[in-house]
């Protein structure tokens, strides 16, 4: 089954085989042994790649949770030995990671030093799959991020994510601490790109609000569209977990009809597969420590001077 998914990923026996250590004819071997022994064709070879048939696209994702499970089978044998120690796989957002995980984890290092924590960051569907395959114990995510059929999955929630408005002193706005999503028409707008389930999220928000924003750069880099924006580029769009204030913006509220836009926002881990014993208690730490901290970024209460002010004090 291993031989299976890593010649699906990859279209070839050879790069396969040099993967996995194991001599081509082996490998080649094995495919067709599992072929025989399940009587399905897994794969058609089109010139020279191995491109999986339609059965074998169905099969491929059992057979990805069966190696999850045997993989979580070690992990737990282990564990069970260290209950307060142990390997703890981690993935979120880069910005979940700089502005909660990068102060969390040194706390929480200090409390249980015999955990490892292995921090993995990705972006929206890339969250969900890395967690269905069993490549990560939690993720920390949008609701947008998790399809309404993943009965699998179990969601602790968190305080809801908030969106805001960043920008610099240069740019004319009004005083307030927020706004209607609307009132940003006329301004060239710096968003995070599709692969954030938070950008899925705002577009969705922007359609309701029947507004269509004048999208002017994307980025898989949340902190280039804050330096954008402190530049005078545009208003960046961000989720009130990005730290800020290491810039000179001010930062307002986006509200829709006077209500907040709002993501909701939750740990999640798979019920199929073992949590770890440092499992529990570590999404208890984070859940205490994200309500104490949220949101992170907000809302200017004097201007751009006294946002001007705290970042010298701060560096």
């Amino acid at each position: 089954m291993r031989t299976f998914a890593v010649v699906a990923e990859h279209g070839t026996v050879s790069k396969a085989s040099t993967l996995l250590g194991v001599a081509q004819p082996a490998l080649s071997r094995q495919i067709k042994d599992l072929e025989t022994e399940l009587d399905v064709k897994l794969f058609d070879r089109i010139r020279r790649r191995l491109v999986l048939t339609n059965e074998g696209q169905l099969l491929l994702g059992d057979c990805r949770s069966v190696l999850g499970a045997v993989h979580s089978l070690k992990d737990r044998a282990l564990l069970l030995r260290r209950p307060d120690a142990g390997v703890l796989k981690v993935a979120a957002t880069p910005q979940t990671i700089d502005g909660v995980l990068s102060v969390f984890l040194a706390r929480y290092a200090e409390r249980r030093p015999n955990v490892q924590i292995k921090l993995t960051e990705a972006f929206g569907t890339e969250l969900v799959t890395k967690l269905d395959r069993g490549d990560v114990h939690i993720i920390v995510t949008t609701a947008g991020a998790i399809e309404a059929n993943r009965s699998s999955f179990e969601t602790i929630s968190l305080p809801p994510l908030e969106f805001v408005a960043a920008f610099g002193p240069a740019l004319d706005f009004e005083k307030a601490d927020s706004i209607d999503v609307g009132r940003l028409g006329p301004h060239p707008l710096l968003l995070l790109n599709t692969s954030f389930a938070v950008r899925v999220a705002f577009d969705a928000a922007c359609r309701v609000a029947d507004f269509r924003p004048n999208v002017t750069f994307e980025s898989r880099t949340p902190h280039t569209l804050l330096a954008l924006a402190e530049a005078g580029h545009g208003i960046a769009v961000v989720p009130s977990v990005l730290p800020t204030h290491r810039y000179n913006l001010r930062i307002v509220r986006l509200t829709y009809r006077r209500k907040p836009l709002r993501e909701a926002y939750a740990i999640v881990f798979d019920k199929r597969r073992s949590l770890p014993p440092a499992g529990q208690d570590f999404c208890g730490s984070l859940v205490g420590y994200v309500r104490e901290v949220f949101p992170i970024s907000r809302p200017s209460k004097a201007g751009v001077k006294r946002v001007a002010a705290r970042k010298g004090r701060t560096t």
